[in-house]
């Protein structure tokens, strides 16, 4: 018989309502379930004021729900926050710790607050943070901090990890450094669930994602099949000095939208097609017409930006 174990989250129709004398209602949450499974790295993706730092901090147990249900490793967090409480780590931002104590001292002290005993050294070395054991956080890079924060997060031994926005406003190699600490996590059967508002992020380290926006989910899945699901699979991108036939692109057979960007005398432009095969021969021809050429042409497959942007749009939001 099949052992089934309760998932690691469980959210169902959960609905979240901020009301003021002067602003009158607002439905943050409007009615979300997912589920994410033990040890799966899961995404929860959406522009700013699209309700997923309200869901997650439901989750944790930091709000509560106006109405639905919402479960953690079986546990009811609306009646058993207590029990619950040893089994989730949080990331917090530096700027919740006590900044004149040394690393190692810090890790112990919020491992009291779970009941437990925390090996600094472990956790620090865990992260690759041994040598600055003795460091105030104050002194450590905006990587090194983040990394810190994750330790921080697994002194009680969680079996689910919530990040958010990890590697917001890192380098290149802090951030990758941060992948490899999730992958570590992965690599151990730990839970993983992560904000980012990086898609590149989010496509290389989630089993899934849900794309939350105006507080519900629009989308979930892995994101090879969300990218599958687009009505534009590639993009063909191409820069050119003369006029271009843009009605006559967009006629093609399989072409969906075409879009350009003006830079000085060239424009950049970006047809978006189903597939990219048996629409080359016709592109070829509008293109060798005329006084024009496509330079620096770029046949590219959609990624998870392009679902996400598809579900949310494109306007910028505070």
């Amino acid at each position: 018989m099949q052992d089934l174990k309760p998932a690691a989250v469980a959210v169902k129709q959960l609905v979240k309502v901020f009301s003021g004398p002067d602003k009158g209602e607002l439905r943050a949450v409007d009615d979300v379930s997912f589920e994410i499974a033990q040890g799966e790295v899961f995404g929860l993706l959406g522009p700013n004021g699209a309700g997923k730092t309200t869901t997650l901090e439901i989750v944790e147990g930091i709000q509560h729900a106006t109405s639905g249900e919402v479960r953690v490793m079986g546990y009811d967090v609306a009646t058993h926050g207590k029990d619950i409480k040893p089994l989730i780590g949080v990331q917090l931002q530096s700027s919740a710790f006590f900044e004149r104590l040394p690393l190692d001292h810090l890790l112990v002290l919020y491992g009291s607050f779970y009941g437990v005993k925390a090996d600094a050294e472990a956790l620090l070395s865990s992260v690759g943070l041994l040598e600055k054991r003795s460091s105030l956080l104050s002194k450590l890079s905006g990587g090194q901090a983040r990394r810190f924060s994750i330790a921080a997060c697994m002194v009680s031994d969680p079996q689910i990890v919530f990040l958010d926005e990890p590697t917001s406003g890192l380098d290149p190699q802090a951030r990758r450094s941060i992948w490899d600490q999730v992958n570590e996590l992965r690599s151990k059967d730990k839970t993983v669930v992560l904000t980012t508002h990086y898609m590149d992020e989010a496509e290389v380290l989630c089993d899934r994602v849900g794309i939350i926006d105006h507080g519900q989910i629009k989308a979930l899945d892995t994101p090879l099949k969300l990218v599958q699901a687009l009505d534009s699979a590639y993009h063909i991108r191409f820069t050119s000095t003369g006029p271009v036939p843009t009605e006559d692109l967009q006629s093609l057979p399989g072409a969906v939208r075409i879009s350009s960007s003006s830079n000085g005398s060239a424009t950049r432009y970006d047809l978006e097609v189903a597939n990219p095969g048996p629409i080359l021969e016709g592109f070829t021809r509008i293109m060798g017409t005329g006084l024009r050429e496509a330079a620096d042409l770029r046949i590219e497959p959609s990624t998870l930006e392009d679902v996400f942007l598809s579900l949310t749009g494109r306007e910028l939001r505070d």
